[in-house]
């Protein structure tokens, strides 16, 4: 199929599923609905020893939604990426109609780690993530739970249970478990993006129910 109404793709992650391609030189998108999801509980990130160490030793910074394309770029800039062109530019129109949202992690003005993903209701669906140097994806993902939990969202989405989210407290729901949860919880209002803009990765941490 060719997705290119906004309102279409998201009458899809409101019904539990979300677009893939077979690869990124395929032209064709499929709906998935696999029949166990991932995800991480709220508030419920792990956080080990060594990665709050990690981010002690380092002048790590984050933005949101300052460069959503290039974070998308990276997360496609793989030999085995399923983000085709035409799903890049769905995501962009996402992202202009306040849908896609990125997490970026940057470290001496270089961007280092980041993800992206959709906003539904009070679900957020993680896309993809990457990094360029070692636990830079894992940082985007402590932010990103940070901003769930205070927003107040109730779902975090990854799609699929790989074993860096299982190492992260990801965990797994039958697919029909996964719709019944989402069901109410679609028209929420909610966004990623409030967020008081002093808080440091001590804050960011504790939103994790940790102690940096």
């Amino acid at each position: 199929m060719l997705v290119t109404d906004v309102n279409y793709i998201m009458s899809g992650y409101r019904r539990g599923i979300f677009p893939m391609a077979e690869s990124k030189s395929s032209r064709k998108i499929f709906w998935v609905k696999p029949e166990e999801r991932g995800i991480i509980p709220i508030g419920q990130l792990h956080i080990s020893r060594s990665l709050k160490k990690f981010i002690k030793s380092n002048n790590f910074y984050t933005t949101t939604n300052s460069c959503f394309s290039e974070v998308v770029e990276r997360c496609a800039d793989r030999e085995n990426s399923w983000i085709n062109p035409e799903l890049f530019n769905l995501y962009i129109d996402l992202h202009h109609e306040g849908y896609a949202i990125s997490i970026e992690i940057w470290l001496n003005q270089e961007l280092v780690g980041g993800l992206f993903g959709i906003t539904v209701g009070s679900c957020f669906c993680g896309e993809s993530m990457f990094s360029t140097i070692k636990n830079g994806s894992k940082l985007a993902l402590i932010v990103t739970m940070a901003r769930l939990t205070y927003n107040n969202y109730k779902l975090f989405d990854t799609q699929f249970l790989t074993e860096h989210l299982k190492s992260m407290g990801g965990k797994t729901i039958s697919q029909a478990s996964y719709e019944n949860f989402l069901a109410p919880i679609i028209n929420d209002d909610r966004s990623l993006l409030p967020l008081p803009k002093d808080y440091s990765w001590s804050d960011l941490v504790q939103l994790n129910n940790h102690i940096l």
